[in-house]
């Protein structure tokens, strides 16, 4: 999974399939801002998931 860019903000997505957790980096003009924790079930989370962790950040922020 690459890199989504939205409203300014680049997110990255990482994720370990033992562990069933995952996170979204949030950065902005190549600064870290905040990493958003979730988990997930099978081999990898999906595109949904990810856009919905994304979408949450941006309505709080």
């Amino acid at each position: 999974m690459g890199a989504t860019e939205r409203e300014g903000y680049v997110f990255e997505t990482e994720y370990s399939v033992i562990q069933q957790k995952g996170a979204v980096h949030v950065y902005k003009k190549g600064h870290f801002i905040s990493e958003l924790p979730f988990q997930f079930e099978g081999n990898q989370p999906s595109s949904e998931q990810i856009e919905n962790v994304i979408d949450q950040y941006l309505r709080i922020k």
